[in-house]
């Protein structure tokens, strides 16, 4: 068995393994092919793969699919719709699983130009997910001729999909005898499909883990090879249960090879702007990370103190917003004690952000791979937030090891964090106990208890079966049972949509509130991140501003989804001058270095409006792909109240000062009848002003987003973005009129 950071090479013998397992293979089907060159950025070829048939199409792109969805998550969500109908369930064959990266990914002069974006029907939530993840499959993918995948179907035993874009070869294998594990099947896979040592950087393989085949917050793992490291690394497509949907349809893996990156793959229309403004990012990431963030550093983990100092930092199951144990687990500590430092490390070429951090020779104190030395990358923040403080836990050496297990079996970080984190609050309250959990003590901090259950996870056993729910079926679950009253349940589950909060606490924050209730997808941070703009500096303080923010944000960062772009180098480190321009949470200066890069690549000239119209299109599809899978509106956008409030007397009275001033100032009471409440009126009086607030957001932020007070995109709103589609209108204009 080979492990990562064990050897320092592949030995004899495990490439004798190897090879055995490459003999073990039965070919279902190869097709050969001729590799479409990119122009300005495009292919305009989509593959099809229906693995129940083994069938393979090479399908012309029409231009009209250009123009209304552009690439990237545009092309999935178009394509994942053809194939699927209102009745299609996440296991339905038709589900597809589609990627594609979009026409700026692959360029390697500017930082973040290497995401894929991934959509399928999720088994959380049952309607359209997206997950952007790094790695170098999206660019190999483009390079080897294929602007979208769409993988269909189900298999009769387990697949790998191997294209090779050098030979021009699609192969579909039967695979009986590679491990599952990601940490394993990646090395496996880039040894087996490499034509050498030297060519293993030319491999990418996509692959879930061992508990794909039965939990549901199970993700897809993106490989790519590290010389320096001479280890395979992962990263992740998280959120929405996408790894589930590739087990189901029995794919193993993913592998794409193509050898030959350079500058230029592309065939842009002006590389010389690409490469102007790509020294320009460059030098502003040298002069400037260590002043502002040190991601070169310390990774995505740097605002885990600051996050906790402003009372966002989310600790036991979103109570409180911060620990006093944050030292323990603050930047300098990952980066001194844990994080290997030096050179570049970034997840595709060109990327001086250099954020892919990675604790190498880590040793593993528990599960399958007890006593190995292991590679794992990260922690991003996400992970660290919701695997430590929000389940109590700030010892670096547990959050790792539960990073490690999470990605090599295949389970999203942030889904696993904020759902162990509801269910150490249900042990607590008395909803789960021993015997109900077999055994595990799920209270706050027990690391032991918390890997356990995730072995359990991964071996479909004991309480793990009901862990592998997730928050959103776990709460229905619990109150079938009789073990807990539905309305506790419900506030405090951090699920929305049925996918679990990201990690910010965002009781403070109204704007941040509406970034995760309004999102098409379920609570995640990447469409609208407004908690510094409107809990820390104040900038949105109307409903009109906040609305503001939350129509131009979620289209802003829409776009770097169609295109194939990290946001990190958009608002992460900015320009020196940036807090001088009249809107520096947009951070201008970026914005037109995106501008330059489309029209440099495309030689299409596009100004900002244009930018946040190319994405409106595509935001209003899947709203509209949403309630034609029987969701999408105002009902839907419903939060949980932990996320607006304090739910329990204890939560209430570690910010009593707050809450009391509050209905004071905010409220409408006197200082006087405040003193004369008893607690529980003073909790019924915040909750009802807060659920009244987010009403009163969602009021503000549907007309400007072109929307009915239910939450449907109107019939005028579409044909002024030019997507009065057919298939759209017939779902569209039934419910005009209709109230919530």
């Amino acid at each position: 068995m080979i492990r990562m950071c064990d050897l320092p090479r592949y030995a004899d013998a495990d490439m004798e393994e190897i090879k055995k397992m490459k003999e073990a293979h039965e070919v279902l089907n190869q097709v050969t092919y001729d590799p479409t060159p990119l122009h300005r950025g495009y292919t305009d070829k989509r593959l099809k793969i229906d693995v129940t048939d083994n069938s393979v199409s090479i399908i012309d792109i029409p231009q009209e699919v250009k123009e209304k969805f552009t690439g990237g998550k545009g092309y999935c969500l178009r394509y994942l719709w053809d194939a699927t109908n209102p009745d299609t369930k996440w296991n339905s064959p038709e589900n597809a699983i589609t990627m594609s990266a979009g026409p700026i990914a692959g360029i390697t002069q500017y930082g973040g130009t290497g995401k894929c974006l991934v959509c399928t029907i999720s088994p959380m939530t049952d309607i359209p997910i997206d997950s952007n993840v790094g790695g170098y499959f999206g660019p190999f993918l483009k390079f080897s001729g294929f602007d979208v995948i769409e993988l269909t179907g189900k298999a009769k035993e387990d697949v790998i999909i191997v294209i090779d874009g050098n030979k021009g070869t699609i192969s579909i294998e039967k695979a009986p005898l590679e491990h599952k594990d990601a940490h394993i099947l990646g090395e496996e896979l880039t040894a087996m499909y490499a034509e050498d040592e030297n060519d293993r950087k030319n491999v990418a393989v996509v692959c879930s883990g061992s508990a794909a085949e039965h939990c549901n917050l199970s993700m897809l793992n993106f490989t790519f090879y590290d010389p320096k490291r001479n280890v395979v690394r992962l990263k992740q497509a998280g959120r929405g249960g996408i790894g589930r949907v590739f087990a189901d349809k029995h794919i193993k893996a993913l592998v794409c090879h193509f050898r030959g990156v350079k500058a230029n793959l592309n065939d842009v229309y002006d590389i010389k702007i690409i490469n102007k403004d790509g020294l320009k990012f460059h030098r502003e990431v040298a002069t400037q990370d260590d002043k502002q963030n040190s991601m070169r550093k310390s990774g995505t983990a740097y605002s885990i103190r600051t996050l906790s100092d402003y009372d966002i930092l989310p600790t036991h199951n979103y109570k409180y917003g911060g620990t006093d144990k944050v030292d323990e687990m603050a930047p300098e500590v990952w980066r001194e004690k844990w994080l290997t430092q030096g050179g570049a490390d970034g997840c595709w070429y060109g990327c001086s952000m250099a954020c892919a951090k990675t604790a190498d020779h880590f040793l593993l104190k528990t599960g399958p791979y007890k006593g190995h030395r292991v590679c794992v990358d990260g922690p991003e923040y996400e992970s660290a937030a919701g695997l430590g403080p929000n389940c109590g836990i700030t010892d670096p050496q547990v959050i790792l090891e539960l990073n490690f297990y999470c990605d090599t079996y295949g389970i999203d970080t942030i889904s696993y964090g904020t759902m162990t984190a509801f269910l150490m609050e249900c042990y607590e309250n008395g909803i789960l106990n021993k015997e109900r959990t077999g055994g595990l003590e799920l209270v706050w901090g027990n690391a032991e208890a918390d890997l356990e259950m995730l072995h359990q996870m991964a071996r479909n056993e004991g309480f793990g079966k009901i862990a592998a729910l997730g928050a959103h079926k776990q709460k229905l679950y619990f109150a079938e049972q009789g073990w807990g009253d539905p309305a506790f349940l419900n506030d405090i589950a951090m699920e929305q949509k049925g996918l679990e909060y990201s990690e910010y606490g965002c009781k403070e924050s109204l704007a941040q509130q509406g970034g995760y209730g309004l999102t098409n997808k379920g609570p995640q941070h990447d469409e609208a991140w407004l908690i510094f703009m409107d809990q820390v500096n104040n900038q949105i303080p109307t409903f009109e501003d906040k609305a503001e923010a939350l129509y131009y944000y979620p289209m802003f960062r829409t776009w770097f989804g169609l295109l194939g772009l990290c946001k990190l180098p958009w608002n992460d480190i900015v320009p020196a001058d940036n807090s001088l321009t009249d809107e520096p949470a947009k951070v201008p200066e970026h914005v037109d270095n995106y501008l330059d890069l489309y029209y440099g690549v495309t030689g299409t000239k596009i100004d900002r409006d244009d930018m946040i119209r190319m994405s409106e299109r595509v935001y209003n599809f899947q709203r509209i792909f949403n309630i034609r899978l029987g969701k999408g509106l105002r009902k839907n956008d419903a939060i949980p109240y932990r996320s607006q409030g304090p739910v329990t007397e204890e939560e209430y009275l570690s910010r009593q000062e707050r809450y009391d001033r509050q209905l004071v100032d905010l409220v409408g009471y006197t200082r006087e009848e405040v003193e004369k409440m008893t607690l529980k009126e003073k909790m019924a009086a915040t909750r009802r002003h807060r659920e009244s607030e987010y009403e009163k957001l969602i009021d503000a932020v549907y007309p400007k987003r072109g929307w009915t007070l239910n939450g449907v995109p109107t019939v005028a709103h579409l044909k002024e973005l030019g997507m009065d589609l057919p298939e759209l209108l017939e779902i569209v204009e039934p419910l005009q009129d209709v109230q919530p």
